[in-house]
């Protein structure tokens, strides 16, 4: 608002210049006072010409018009008040207004301008400062794009660095939880033949260091998109590390696992083959989290069915572990595994599903996913 008022005593003093160049016409001794009230007319209602363009223009154009009734008065070769007032409109006003006043401008250049010279520039200098205002919008309008578009940008990238926190959380947490999981069953089922077979004892002590140093191979490969890309990173996981896989989470009379395929094999896009493993994998620590033998060791199988879709991933044991089914997001109450498996399988277009085994008994944890990523 300060900034329009002083636009409006610089537009006023611009107006008032001609009474001090010039003197009044013969006869008279000063300018009679009726000659400002014009003046003020066309130059007062610019204090208001961004609330009101249209209405501000009509006023400073009857100022202007006004001025016509005082011939002795001194002389006004531009009417500042309503160019600035022309400028405003055309820069904020809806399209009716812009056009009623161009037509209302044209006409008036055309009766109130006596030669035609005259009137031709004054319909040029109008016509360039609607250029200039329109040309002003178009700017305005640009600056506004680009910073919508900026935003959008930033709300993307915000969003795509959530899901890429999302994703190495997720790994972390499959990466530790199964390698935490491996190392705690072999050191409890360790102790359990000493001095009786000493080869199981070291098998143990193998499988715990061999779990160590697979999950750090994997952390560096997850952590390694945290750092400065200079790291040689691990392939991510398929499905021909299942075997090794399996066999690291065999506990000697408290755990077997059977790994069985059916159909015929085909090559998979490697974010479902990974997908595919880190199913199996959860599935395999959920086992050894939850897992409890009734009688003897708990038998835990895990089966690949191909199918003309896709491929089927299944695990399945005997114990006695948590209870309860779900499906599709991980909801009804799924622990951060079960979520994580549902999540994975999602992401490649496919669904997870889990719940209680054959008879009642241990636990099932099943994904179909699709021969290709949708």
């Amino acid at each position: 608002m300060l900034g329009d008022v002083a636009l409006m005593v610089a537009v006023l003093l611009a107006q008032l210049a001609p009474f001090v160049s010039n003197r009044p016409a013969p006869g008279h001794d000063g300018w009679e006072p009726a000659m400002f009230l014009p003046i003020l007319l066309s130059t007062v209602p610019v204090v208001w010409r961004r609330k009101a363009p249209f209405a501000v223009l009509i006023a400073t154009e009857a100022g202007a018009g006004l001025y016509a009734f005082f011939p002795q008065g001194a002389p006004q070769p531009i009417w500042y008040g309503a160019l600035l007032a022309l400028f405003t409109l055309a820069a904020q006003a809806p399209w009716w207004q812009r056009i009623t006043a161009l037509v209302f401008i044209g006409w008036g250049a055309v009766l109130l301008t006596g030669a035609l010279d005259t009137a031709a520039r004054g319909v040029l200098l109008w016509v360039t400062v609607y250029a200039l205002g329109r040309a002003w919008a178009a700017r305005g309008a640009q600056t506004a794009a680009l910073k919508e578009r900026a935003r959008h940008l930033e709300r993307a990238r915000e969003l795509e660095a959530a899901l890429e926190r999302a994703r190495i959380a997720r790994e972390m947490h499959d990466v530790l939880g199964h390698g935490m999981s491996v190392m705690i069953a072999q050191a409890e089922a360790g102790p359990v033949f000493v001095g009786r077979d000493d080869a199981r004892v070291t098998a143990s002590f193998d499988a715990i260091a061999g779990a160590g140093r697979e999950a750090m191979a994997q952390l560096r490969r997850v952590l390694g998109v945290l750092g400065d890309g200079r790291n040689e990173l691990v392939p991510a996981p398929t499905l021909a590390g299942l075997p090794d896989l399996t066999n690291s989470v065999e506990r000697p009379g408290f755990i077997a696992v059977h790994l069985a395929e059916a159909g015929e094999p085909r090559k998979l896009p490697a974010d479902v083959e990974a997908a595919a493993y880190r199913i199996v994998q959860e599935g395999l620590t959920n086992v050894l989290k939850h897992a409890r033998p009734d009688h003897g060791a708990v038998r835990v199988d895990v089966a690949l069915a191909w199918t003309g879709d896709g491929l089927t991933v299944r695990v399945t044991d005997d114990g006695v572990g948590a209870r309860g089914d779900g499906a599709g997001t991980g909801a009804d109450g799924a622990g951060r595994g079960l979520t994580g498996i549902a999540e994975r399988a999602a992401a490649c277009g496919g669904q997870a599903r889990w719940g209680a085994g054959a008879g009642g008994k241990g636990f099932r944890v099943e994904a179909s996913l699709p021969a290709a990523v949708r």
